[in-house]
């Protein structure tokens, strides 16, 4: 029988782990994230976020805390999922092909100057893989929330932010923590908050 406490507390030591971890290596990437998305930002951009699962919560959740608020009232910042449109994503999927859901979109919706971030636990995803392809040949900044090895993130991105484990659940939970960083740095830079 599952001893529902230590399992719990293994799970604290995993997460406590990949926290250190990713502390100990994330600074200097995340640091250019916040750039190059306040550049965006600044010269009328905005980001535009997705993924798959998962990461198709975080694009959202991200893009929610920015274009409404993270820490205090304030005025908007310009931010779209392409996870939440069921009309456009069902379309796709069934006219264009599932790996071409968010490529599409972008090249619909993205401009020069605009951040578009993937996000794929594995760095495999080839929707993911073909929306920061389709970014990139456009004239758009690129980056990505990744883990494991990376993937092909690295290939696809200005920057890629790779989650140093293995565990989609730590990864996932330190995405969305990089991604609540990037909201709370984003409102400090754009001046927005004090």
């Amino acid at each position: 029988m599952l001893d529902a406490a230590a399992y719990l507390d293994g799970e604290f030591a995993e997460h406590e782990d990949v926290v250190r971890r990713t502390r100990a290596m994330m600074g200097a990437n995340f640091a250019r994230l916040v750039d190059m998305a306040e550049a965006s930002l600044r010269a009328g951009g905005k980001l535009l976020l997705f993924g798959n699962g998962g990461s198709a919560g975080d694009a959202q959740h991200i893009a929610t805390e920015l274009t409404v608020r993270y820490v205090a009232d304030r005025a908007p910042i310009a931010a779209i999922a392409l996870t939440t449109d069921t009309s456009a994503l069902t379309a796709i999927g069934n006219d264009l092909g599932f790996e071409q859901v968010f490529a599409r979109q972008v090249a619909a919706l993205g401009r020069p100057g605009d951040l578009a971030i993937g996000i794929s636990t594995s760095g495999k995803s080839p929707n993911v893989l073909a929306g920061l392809a389709t970014a990139r040949a456009l004239g758009l900044s690129t980056a990505a929330l990744g883990g494991k090895d990376g993937g092909a993130l690295g290939a696809h991105a200005d920057v890629a932010l790779i989650v140093p484990s293995d565990t989609t659940a730590r990864i996932q939970e330190m995405h969305i923590t990089i991604g609540q960083a990037l909201c709370g740095a984003l409102e400090k830079r754009l001046g927005l908050v004090t």
